[in-house]
């Protein structure tokens, strides 16, 4: 079994994608799920958006971010959780920098870097992905 067919993957050695000026995301993801690591530099913002099809889950793992979800908002260090529900639009600051893991399902196509690299499938392979 080769590397990129096999369950086990690494971010060991693997540049960083930047999905956002200052963002930057290491992607796995199967049929129904994409991980991502995120890092944020000092400075950046992500606009408020939304993603219309997919729940986002984050854990802040270093630093803090101000993330503001539908009319609330908080500034969360590690430790702390988010719940982003589909179409709710939010925002994130981070002044000082910062990293977490987040979680997306359905799988959003536009957050993978590198497909074949970043996903290993099933059966229903892709079929239940969204676009962005």
């Amino acid at each position: 079994m080769d590397a990129l067919s096999s369950p086990f993957r690494t971010w060991n050695g693997v540049g960083a994608h930047e999905l956002f000026e200052g963002v930057t995301i290491h992607a796995i993801g199967g049929e129904q799920v994409l991980m991502c690591r995120v890092t944020y530099a000092p400075g950046s913002v992500v606009p408020l958006h939304d993603h219309p099809e997919a729940e986002q889950l984050i854990y802040i793992t270093g630093g803090e971010v101000t993330v503001t979800i539908g009319e609330g908002t908080r500034t969360l260090v590690a430790g702390d959780v988010a719940v982003v529900n589909r179409g709710v639009p939010h925002a994130l600051t981070s002044p000082e920098g910062c990293s977490f893991i987040e979680a997306l399902s359905p799988v959003p196509q536009d957050h993978i870097p590198d497909f074949e690299r970043d996903m290993v499938l099933g059966a229903q392979g892709d079929s239940l992905h969204v676009e962005r």
